[in-house]
């Protein structure tokens, strides 16, 4: 079962999944891509690339407007996530919230410093290393940061998470630029950018190399939370 998203929404795809008791990995190929892998129409896990889980499929959108997907029945493993009903109203719910945190933090990579506790050390915290260290889900971190920002008491430190990066430049796969050529493996992301570099010029290049099939560890969040800052820090 394949087609394209404008045609058939992705809602309908999961309901039909579900209701036929099927058992496979339903791949969604859109600007953010991602898993759904279901088990006797449950579904037991999925992700964004290598961020796998509840909280990654929760930042996935549910709703699409373009692109495409594939379910191909494959013989699956795991247990329900949570019942079919709950977990996709949970998701639908995140899917919306998810865009009204942003528009306050950014995304959980940027780091916040602030009263609240988690954040109210010296350097900072992103929600994502919050969320990391306490094991609660990001998205209820992220949602308490958020309000914090909206009532003045943390702001961000000008650092996200994926500035700690070290790329060399022969992992680049796009068109060469003054970052691909900026990348010696020595110097972490944000080095490069307090040596001179735009933000905006990193975050597009490393968008763009994922995009083209660049892959680390960490790679699934970073696309996320990149294509997160694009819409929300402008």
């Amino acid at each position: 079962m394949q087609g394209l998203l404008s045609d058939l929404p992705l809602m309908g795809i999961l309901e039909l999944v579900n209701a036929t008791r099927q058992t496979g990995v339903l791949d969604v190929k859109a600007e953010v891509p991602y898993t759904v892998a279901f088990l006797g129409g449950e579904i037991v896990g999925g992700g964004i690339l290598d961020w796998l889980g509840v909280d990654a499929i929760q930042a996935s959108p549910m709703l699409p407007n373009e692109g495409s997907f594939e379910f191909k029945p494959s013989a699956v493993t795991g247990s329900p996530l949570a019942p079919y009903g709950h977990f996709t109203t949970d998701w639908a719910r995140a899917s919306d919230e998810w865009e009204q945190v942003c528009a306050l933090i950014g995304s959980p990579s940027r780091v916040f410093r602030g009263e609240l506790p988690l954040f109210d050390l010296p350097e900072g915290r992103s929600a994502r290393a919050a969320a990391r260290q306490t094991e609660r889900p990001l998205f209820e971190i992220a949602q308490g940061l958020a309000e914090a920002v909206r009532q003045g008491r943390a702001e961000p430190t000008g650092r996200s998470a994926w500035h700690s990066l070290r790329l060399r430049s022969g992992t680049t796969r796009a068109t060469p630029s003054p970052v691909a050529a900026a990348l010696d493996g020595e110097r972490n992301l944000g080095e490069v950018i307090t040596g001179g570099l735009d933000e905006w010029d990193v975050r597009g290049h490393l968008l763009a190399e994922i995009r083209a099939g660049l892959r680390f560890p960490g790679s699934g969040w970073v696309l996320r939370d990149l294509i997160w800052e694009q819409k929300h820090l402008r």
